[in-house]
């Protein structure tokens, strides 16, 4: 099968991704195979190729896969050929260890990672454990639901981490694909959203999208904040977005990488303000906000490209040059 290789991380500029002819995928008890018709590209896949997080090499980036199936592995009973389905960051967890039995899967110290351990969406076809399998809601195609796959689940699970009640001030600090996914949730419960961003054309679709401001990550929005998410890697936003959120509000912080995060103030986190990280996703998450993203319905801002132009859309994301969300279109 056809697919982007990573061999060896460099620099997204020296376009370290080979299209290649890889193994076609197997497919074992538990598993899925699946014929991948689009993958969205993530901020993650640029730092696993740059090196920032470590992958499992040579490795067929992307974890955000929307194809058919095609083959059921040994016991797979809930999936029939010809489903529609999705595949996102999380590949597969122990299943008996305290995280796994609370529902914090996504905290199993034994997890495996879509694009990172195991082969992903930058290929013709790939294999997936069918526990981390999720059915695509009728009426999206599979370039409109690859971005829900993990920027849209990671936004959602944000919110969740933020503790943002409906119809509270919310900021969102950074504003790419999983941003713009997750004000479609906060308009729909009612948050009245303030998007912080250095891009011009951010700011636009921000406001587009029901913001009610949108600036830059130093500027004052004029009101107190009750909770808001991170969205860029960048630790020296921390400090900024803690300086407009009010007592008892929290700061979710969406990254997988990030860098250092300076030294601050004890009145910034004073009045029971709270720092969290958002880590992965659980199957809980996935398949609320699958059903809320048909409910609303959220609809995801996509740039579409050719499967070969993968390294020049990972260039584009690091240049922040990406309008909402890119999609690799496969078959």
């Amino acid at each position: 099968m056809k697919a982007m290789l990573l061999h060896r991380t460099a620099l997204a500029e020296s376009r370290p991704l080979e299209m290649s002819e890889a193994p076609d995928a197997e497919v074992g008890a538990g598993q899925i195979l699946i014929e991948v018709e689009a993958c969205g590209v993530c901020r993650t896949d640029l730092h696993i190729i740059e090196g920032e997080v470590k992958a499992v090499l040579p490795i067929v980036p992307g974890h955000q896969a929307v194809g058919r199936v095609i083959a059921l592995g040994p016991g797979v009973t809930e999936f029939h050929t010809g489903d529609v389905v999705g595949v996102g960051w999380l590949a597969s967890t122990c299943g008996i260890c305290t995280f796994c039995t609370s529902g914090r899967e996504n905290l199993c110290t034994d997890a495996t990672f879509t694009g990172r351990d195991v082969n992903g969406g930058y290929g013709e076809r790939m294999s997936a454990d069918a526990r981390y399998v999720f059915p695509i809601p009728a009426g999206l195609s599979a370039l409109a639901a690859a971005p829900l796959l993990c920027a849209g689940i990671i936004g959602y699970r944000s919110l969740r981490l933020s503790e943002i009640k409906p119809g509270g001030r919310l900021g969102l600090i950074g504003f790419g694909a999983s941003a713009h996914l997750a004000i479609q949730i906060a308009r729909h419960w009612g948050c009245e959203v303030y998007a912080f961003t250095r891009e011009e054309h951010h700011r636009r679709l921000a406001i587009e999208l029901g913001a009610a401001w949108a600036g830059e990550a130093t500027d004052d929005p004029g009101v107190a904040l009750d909770a808001a998410v991170t969205f860029a890697p960048a630790g020296e936003l921390v400090p900024q977005a803690l300086a407009r959120i009010g007592r008892g509000g929290t700061l979710a912080i969406n990254a997988i990488h990030m860098s250092p995060i300076p030294s601050f103030s004890y009145d910034l986190i004073y009045h029971e303000r709270s720092v969290r990280s958002v880590a992965n996703f659980t199957r809980r998450d996935a398949v609320e906000f699958l059903a809320l993203a048909a409910q609303i319905p959220i609809r995801a801002d996509v740039e579409e490209y050719a499967l070969a132009e993968a390294n020049d859309v990972l260039l584009r994301i690091k240049r922040g040059e990406v309008h909402g969300a890119a999609v690799l279109r496969i078959a």
